[in-house]
């Protein structure tokens, strides 16, 4: 499944254009290397995403062939870690 759609179905984030942003302004990796919207995510894969407020980074624990229900949407990655960014 491609990036976008990834962080759209798994709730990570909101629209996919939001998440082909990001992409392109280079605030998403997949195993520490800059990600573009298109890359393919598999199993086992560690995204790390770059927002203004905090710093995420998931392992992904399954990829789903289509759209899911949001409860769904948490089982399919694990937060390694979860640092807010304090505002100046």
């Amino acid at each position: 499944m491609r990036l976008d759609k990834f962080l759209k179905v798994s709730r990570l984030m909101k629209r996919r254009t939001e998440a082909k942003k990001a992409c392109l302004a280079k605030c998403i990796r997949i195993n520490d290397r800059i990600a573009k919207a298109g890359d393919e995510v598999k199993i086992a894969d560690e995204i790390e995403i770059n927002l203004s407020n905090k710093i995420l980074r998931v392992k992904v624990l399954e990829v789903p062939l289509k759209n899911i229900l949001a409860k769904q949407a948490v089982f399919l990655y694990e937060v390694l870690k979860e640092i807010k960014k304090e505002e100046n």
